[in-house]
């Protein structure tokens, strides 16, 4: 049987409603304000498209967001159709109802409610734009929250389309961005393309595309396969990054002007919270980059970096080791003699970090001995990932026991002990009993200290 709950008399209306596309297209003039919204959301799931950028045409809010509506989907179709419903010019027809729509907002964020608050003399959406300079003024002291401007005087402000952009060469991000820089040109200055989250990947290919977007708005840059050199000038237009994200740059020399000058323009993110470095070659110049960044640093991402002893001395005494709450040193080799520096850095970050990655780095017994004392610190850990380490069994129990009193550390990536192979580095010798055992036994530990919170995964290769 079954148990869903009974449709409301205001559910079978709207589908009624939706049933007949054409009705509800001329009816929207008379259909009260109240119900825009559950028609909107009906609308949206049931795939209309053609209701929904009549709607938007004479949406009687300030402001609509997409919000939960898009899930895990990209629902591509609907969002050009919510799109073309945009009015970016004054209407040329009679119609008793025009939209009252000034910010759209495509993004997908689960907290969002479709529209925000809204009072017929003081209009306002917690998602305006912060930093353009065309946007409608803010509360003063305000940094970018609340919109809140007379009614009156909003049709001197563009409309803002609010987006997160993914120009990652695909048929449909093609397309889809081709959409919004048609309505931006038809606008002729009266919409403002508001990006906070940017994605590129190959960025050669974007650069006349990107001169169309405003670039004080991104707060979130992720860029993968460019030249050093066009990244610097990408960031050059940016002023509020949080977050930055840079896999496969290439650059000729880290003594250069280029890379200077990349370091100049990180030294201006007064707001950056977040950096990660991929397959980006910083040997013996980690110091140069940590001085430019905030000492209040989050996460840092230094993956294939070919950090060195040098740039690991460097990191455990630099002001952000003692604020990190995210690291991930994951493919730079820890085959040194000494370990000092790293235990130093595990030492420093212990009072705030709340994820360690440290896999593919050829630690060993030895090295991870000098750190068990500064992991056992580390009472925020959420995270532990280890993987692809040449560990015996018996460390890898030692360093359980170490970590089961940790009681925010829910899940370690463990790695495959030594004995499990034939020869270590010829990874096919894996004997699949063996680790199905080292599972077991590790499992029983966690069930006998009382820690079934905790998840032990590894990784196959």
């Amino acid at each position: 049987m079954d148990h869903k709950d009974p449709a409301t008399l205001l559910d079978l209306a709207i589908q009624s409603l939706l049933s007949t596309e054409t009705v509800i297209i001329q009816s929207l003039e008379e259909i009260p304000r109240e119900l825009f919204i559950p028609l909107f959301t009906a609308a949206f799931l049931g795939g209309h498209k053609k209701t929904l950028t009549a709607m938007v045409k004479v949406w009687p809010f300030f402001c609509l967001h997409i919000g939960t509506l898009r899930g895990h989907e990209i629902h591509g179709e609907l969002l050009k159709a919510i799109v073309d419903g945009l009015q970016v010019l004054p209407a040329v027809n009679s119609a008793s109802r025009t939209s009252k729509l000034k910010i759209l907002d495509l993004r997908h964020d689960v907290d969002r409610r479709t529209t925000c608050f809204q009072s017929r003399t003081s209009p306002f959406c917690f998602q305006s734009c912060s930093y353009s300079q065309t946007s409608a003024p803010k509360r003063e002291g305000q940094r970018s929250t609340v919109n809140v401007v007379p009614e009156v005087e909003l049709s001197s402000y563009p409309t803002e389309l609010l987006v997160d952009l993914s120009l990652d060469g695909t048929l449909r991000a093609r397309e889809f961005l081709s959409l919004l820089l048609s309505k931006v040109e038809e606008s002729s200055g009266s919409l403002h393309l508001c990006c906070r989250d940017l994605q590129i990947d190959k960025l050669s290919e974007y650069k006349n595309t990107l001169k169309l977007v405003d670039l004080l708005c991104i707060e979130h840059l992720a860029v993968d396969q460019a030249s050093l050199g066009d990244v610097t000038t990408l960031l050059s237009h940016m002023v509020h990054l949080d977050s930055l994200s840079l896999s496969k740059i290439t650059l000729k020399s880290l003594n250069g002007k280029t890379f200077k000058s990349f370091l100049t323009q990180l030294e201006r993110m007064k707001n950056l919270q977040e950096l990660s470095l991929s397959f980006f070659c910083l040997t013996n110049r980690l110091h140069k980059l940590l001085r430019v960044l905030p000492p209040d640093l989050d996460f840092l991402n230094l993956p294939f970096c070919e950090l060195s002893y040098r740039d690991f001395r460097f990191l455990s005494q630099c002001p952000q080791a003692t604020q990190l709450k995210l690291l991930n040193l994951s493919n730079n080799p820890i085959s040194w003699e000494d370990c000092e520096p790293f235990q130093t850095l595990m030492e420093n970050v212990s009072g705030t970090l709340e994820y360690l990655e440290i896999n593919h780095c050829l630690i060993t017994d030895s090295t991870i001995t000098s750190l068990i004392p500064a992991l056992s610190h580390c009472s925020h850990l959420r995270v532990l990932s280890f993987a692809s380490n040449p560990i015996t069994m018996s460390m890898l129990v030692r360093i359980l026991q170490n970590l089961i009193p940790l009681m925010e550390l829910k899940y370690v990536v463990y790695p495959i002990p030594v004995h499990c192979y034939e020869r270590w580095y010829f990874r096919g010798s894996l004997d699949r009993q063996k680790l199905a055992d080292v599972h077991a036994q590790l499992k029983m530990m966690l069930q006998a200290a009382q820690r079934t919170d905790m998840t032990l995964i590894t990784i196959l290769e």
